[in-house]
C-alpha cells in the first residue's frame, strides 16, 4: 500500500472502531451472547475499506468527515452482517473469516444468524442518526438500494444459483456487480451525499464507486486461486471447490487481470471528473488492484 494511503487508513481507521465501539452494545450487555457475537464479527480485524472509502470521497468533495461517520459506520455493519451470513453452512459454509473461526463456529448457527440480524438492523438506526444537513433519508436509501434486492442480496442469491453451473461473463458481472460493487457504490454515494454535492456529482461518486467495487471483486476472484488461505484470511480455493461463476472460471486468469485493469483505469478516468485534484483516492484505486490480501 502507498504510503499516504497507509497513513490515511491509520488516520482514519481509529476514527471508524472508535465510533463501532460507541454504537455497538457492551459485550456484557443482556443477552451477552448476541452482544459478544455482534462485537466479535466487528472487531475480527477488518480494513474498513468502505467506510474510508465513505470519508474519503466525501473530503474531496469538500464535506466534513464528521458528518458522514454515522453512514460510515452503518456500512461497515451491513458489510459485517453480509460476512457473517456469507459463512453460514447454507451459504458458502465456511470456517475462516480474516483469520479467525466464523462467527456460527463460535456462536453456533443460531446466535450468527441473529448477530446479522441485529447489525443490520443496528445500520439503518446509525444512518437515520447522521445530522440533519446530510439529508439521512437520502443516506438510508443509498445503503438499503446497495444492501437488499436490488443488490448485495440479488447478487448473493444469483451467486448461490449459479454454482455448479457453466455461465458468461454477462452472468459473472450481474453476480460482481450486486454482491460486491453494489456497497461500495454506496460508500461512494453516501460520501457525496453527506458532503451535499449536487447531482452530478453523486452520479459520479456512484459510477465511480461501483466501477471500483467491479475492480476489487475481480480481484478478490483472482487472489482466491493465487493467494494463501494465511494471506486470504478465509479458505483459499473456495471458488474453484464450489464451482462458482467467477471471472476467473469464465475468461482465466489472464483475462481476468486485463479486465480488473481496464476497469480500475475506468475508475481512475471517472476521479478525473469527481475529485481532480485529489491523490489519496487514485492510491485507492491502485491498492484495490494491485492487493495481495
Amino acid at each position: 500500500m502507498n504510503k499516504a494511503l497507509s497513513d490515511t487508513f491509520a488516520r482514519l481507521v481509529p476514527v471508524i472502531d472508535q465510533a463501532l465501539h460507541e454504537y455497538l452494545p457492551a459485550e456484557d450487555s443482556t443477552p451477552a451472547s448476541l452482544s459478544q457475537a455482534m462485537n466479535y464479527s466487528v472487531f475480527a480485524g477488518g480494513k474498513r475499506f468502505r467506510p474510508v472509502l465513505a470519508l474519503l470521497v466525501n473530503e474531496a468533495l469538500g464535506g466534513n468527515p464528521a458528518n458522514a461517520l454515522a453512514a460510515a459506520c452503518a456500512l461497515e455493519l451491513v458489510h459485517t452482517y453480509s460476512l457473517i451470513h456469507d459463512d453460514l453452512p447454507a451459504m458458502d459454509n465456511d470456517d475462516l473469516r480474516r483469520g479467525k473461526p466464523t462467527s456460527h463456529k463460535v456462536f453456533g448457527e443460531a446466535m450468527a444468524i441473529l448477530a446479522g440480524d441485529a447489525l443490520l438492523t443496528l445500520a439503518f438506526e446509525i444512518a437515520a442518526s447522521s445530522p440533519p444537513d446530510t439529508q439521512p433519508a437520502m443516506l438510508v436509501r443509498e445503503i438499503a438500494i446497495g444492501a437488499g434486492h436490488k443488490g448485495m442480496v440479488a447478487g448473493q442469491a444469483a451467486d448461490i444459483e449459479s454454482e455448479g453451473k457453466s455461465g458468461t461473463v454477462g452472468q459473472v458481472e450481474y453476480i460482481h456487480l450486486r454482491k460486491t460493487a453494489a456497497l461500495i457504490r454506496a460508500a461512494a454515494a453516501v460520501g457525496a451525499i453527506a458532503a451535499n454535492a449536487g447531482e452530478d456529482k453523486i452520479r459520479l461518486a456512484s459510477s465511480f464507486g461501483e466501477t471500483l467495487g467491479l475492480v476489487f471483486q475481480i480481484t478478490d476472484d483472482i487472489l482466491d486461486e493465487t493467494a494463501s488461505t494465511v494471506q486470504l484470511g478465509k479458505t483459499a480455493g473456495k471458488d474453484a471447490a464450489s464451482r462458482k461463476l467467477t471471472y476467473p472460471a469464465v475468461i482465466g486468469l489472464d483475462a481476468a487481470r486485463q479486465s480488473a485493469t481496464a476497469l480500475a483505469e475506468d475508475a481512475s478516468k471517472l476521479l478525473e471528473e469527481l475529485a481532480p485534484s485529489d491523490t489519496i483516492l487514485k492510491h485507492l484505486v491502485s491498492f484495490v488492484l494491485e492487493r495481495s490480501s
